[in-house]
């Protein structure tokens, strides 16, 4: 059993990647796993992966096997991503669909893993937020740990703008511009991760908002659909997939939370993904204190389909 003492330089810090970094050559998908499992105690108390750890914390983890493979950084092969921003505190990367953020869960390598491999000058590259796997654009990465402090804290504090793109099946009314379910996350009989929209009180639930506006609207024959731009004001697991499926608009393409029977017929017109894409994110420049807003316009691939339908 080791007990593991948090530092000022880790201050912050998601509970995974704590772990991922002093954890050297166990496979993450074991560190997901005893953290699920209630094994890895902070403070004595359960944890989850998403939970940040502070100075001072103690950390239990229980005996772990070192596999003899080499760590994910190592195998993952260099990609340069397309860069956005960057300054000597972050950068924004623009995510590919289909690409995960990180190593874990059955997937051996991510963004992060390849960019350090691109970079090996790098004294440091964190993951600021994650996006889904099928989800595009923008994404942060830090380069110190000051930024990823600041950036990080910008997001608990609901104080950044984070809006999404993304196509869901139906004329969305106009008058519905504020979802506040709370959300419950669960794990399927199979260990998928899964979340639904519960009821304020109940035991798990987490408060979520998201605020909806209108872009555009779509036809494709007997077919409608509207572009929404969607601003989170908390990042709760798969919270627009699920509060827009919960109001009866799932997302076009969405192979969790969507309609089978539309994403089937939507793929043979050429829709190969879903359509959610991190469009733009305004924050506090942490280098300079100075309001920053940045823009991933949507994929050739989603601007092409779009091209597609008859706009009304």
């Amino acid at each position: 059993m080791q007990h593991l003492v948090v530092g000022e330089e880790s201050e912050g810090q998601r509970i995974d990647n704590f772990l991922i970094r002093c954890l050297k050559g166990v496979p993450k998908s074991h560190i997901y796993r005893i953290i699920r499992s209630g094994e890895v105690r902070r403070n004595k108390g359960r944890v989850s992966a998403q939970d940040r750890v502070e100075v001072g914390d103690v950390i239990r983890v229980p005996p772990v096997r070192v596999s003899s493979r080499p760590d994910a950084d190592v195998r993952a092969p260099a990609r340069d991503f397309a860069i956005l921003f960057e300054d000597d505190g972050f950068l924004a990367v623009d995510k590919p669909a289909g690409v995960a953020v990180h190593g874990g869960s059955g997937v051996s390598f991510g963004v992060i893993e390849q960019l350090r491999q691109s970079r090996p000058q790098a004294r440091m590259l964190e993951l600021v937020h994650r996006l889904d796997r099928e989800t595009s654009g923008l994404l942060l990465v830090a380069k110190k740990r000051s930024a990823l402090r600041s950036l990080q804290e910008q997001f608990r504090q609901r104080s950044t703008g984070k809006t999404y793109l993304t196509l869901v099946a139906g004329h969305w009314p106009q008058n519905l511009k504020v979802l506040d379910q709370p959300l419950y996350k669960y794990l399927q009989a199979d260990g998928e991760r899964r979340v639904r929209v519960c009821q304020a009180g109940d035991e798990g639930a987490m408060t979520a908002l998201s605020l909806v506006k209108v872009a555009q609207r779509y036809t494709l024959g007997e077919l409608h659909f509207s572009l929404l731009e969607v601003t989170i004001k908390t990042g709760r697991t798969h919270q627009i997939r699920v509060h827009l499926s919960s109001a009866g608009y799932p997302i076009a393409g969405d192979d969790k939370y969507g309609q089978f029977d539309l994403n089937k017929r939507l793929a043979k017109l050429g829709l190969k993904r879903m359509f959610l894409h991190a469009w733009r994110l305004r924050l506090i420049n942490p280098s300079t204190d100075e309001s920053l807003e940045l823009h991933s316009e949507l994929s050739v691939d989603l601007r092409d389909w779009l091209n597609t339908l008859g706009e009304q």
